[in-house]
């Protein structure tokens, strides 16, 4: 459970939808006397996206705060995928530009239950099955750290809209929630839904269980590198490269398949997707973009004296990183 507390005295982003989850956790800030700005994405697929932003313009003025908008490009594929990536850009964008401490986006139980299911098919353990934190720690491309913050996660989505409709506050209906072309609006439908219906506080207890669980058996992951997108590792156990990969590039905008968990079990250095590296070598997992260039003769020797991975020279070199700091971590 996050404490709203922490957001006093911080600047803050909201990730604003004008649907219920989003409108619902910004009147429960306004109510809290919590200062934050608002960032919403148009994707263009909807006849109500023009509304929903300029019902969110409308809102910033009432309230005084600052709103920042954009417009997504079409996505003829991957559309999920591409607009996590569009929005998770623009929100780190927002954050190197103006400073924000924290970015807060409204997930809520449901989401949690909808992903829970989703990954349960595919083949997952603890920590993949619970794909949402309440409280992370992130990094910009500027390598700027930010807290990325998700309070409504032991909030149902029926709690929310219950809280909304008692106060008369305005919120918007995501049609695209129902199209069953997306695999989540599959799983809420067939799924998620009825289990809500009859089983929340159960739901709700279960996921606390999970949490508990999952912090113990991530107790042997420490990050002890971060620079760009290259993170580093120190793992207790070979047995944990799997699921530290997975929060990694979670958190880093990449989604592992099942088959590319099982291919990081097999393997200790691995190229995933043609875009990501994964080395493990003496208790330290490295994971960087996959990256090939021309290095400098200088810097070849440096890689090779102090022993960094092969696979992530390229990166490091593209990026200025010296493999002394890496390798001394």
């Amino acid at each position: 459970m996050l404490h709203y507390s922490s957001l006093i005295n911080k600047k803050n982003l909201l990730a604003f939808s004008a649907g219920i989850d989003s409108s619902a956790l910004f009147f429960y800030l306004m109510e809290l006397d919590i200062s934050f700005d608002i960032a919403i994405v148009d994707y263009g697929l909807r006849s109500s996206a023009k509304a929903e932003v300029s019902h969110a313009t409308s809102l910033a003025q009432q309230y005084n705060i600052q709103i920042y908008t954009a417009k997504a490009p079409h996505y003829d594929s991957n559309f999920e995928a591409n607009a996590r990536r569009f929005r998770y850009n623009f929100f780190e964008e927002l954050v190197d530009q103006h400073s924000y401490d924290s970015l807060l986006t409204a997930h809520q139980l449901n989401d949690q239950l909808e992903w829970f299911l989703m990954r349960l098919t595919k083949g997952a353990g603890v920590s993949e099955l619970l794909g949402l934190e309440s409280r992370s720690i992130r990094k910009t491309k500027n390598n700027n750290s930010y807290t990325l913050l998700r309070p409504l996660l032991d909030t149902s989505r029926d709690e929310l809209l219950q809280y909304l409709d008692k106060n008369s506050y305005p919120y918007f209906i995501d049609e695209s929630n129902r199209d069953p072309k997306y695999e989540r609006n599959r799983f809420r439908a067939r799924f998620a839904e009825p289990l809500m219906s009859e089983f929340v506080d159960g739901i709700k207890r279960s996921f606390k269980y999970l949490q508990k669980d999952k912090e113990s058996l991530l107790d042997g992951i420490t990050l002890i590198y971060s620079q760009y997108e290259l993170r580093v590792y120190q793992l207790r156990s070979p047995s944990l490269r799997v699921k530290c990969a997975d929060i990694a590039l979670k958190e880093l905008g990449y989604l592992l398949s099942a088959k590319q968990r099982i291919e990081i079990d097999e393997n200790r250095d691995i190229v995933i997707g043609g875009k990501w590296t994964v080395v493990y070598q003496d208790h330290i997992l490295y994971i960087s973009p996959f990256l090939k260039t021309d290095m400098s003769k200088h810097y070849r020797e440096l890689c090779r004296v102090s022993s960094l991975p092969s696979k992530i020279r390229a990166y490091c070199y593209h990026k200025g990183i010296r493999p002394t700091d890496v390798m001394s971590s």
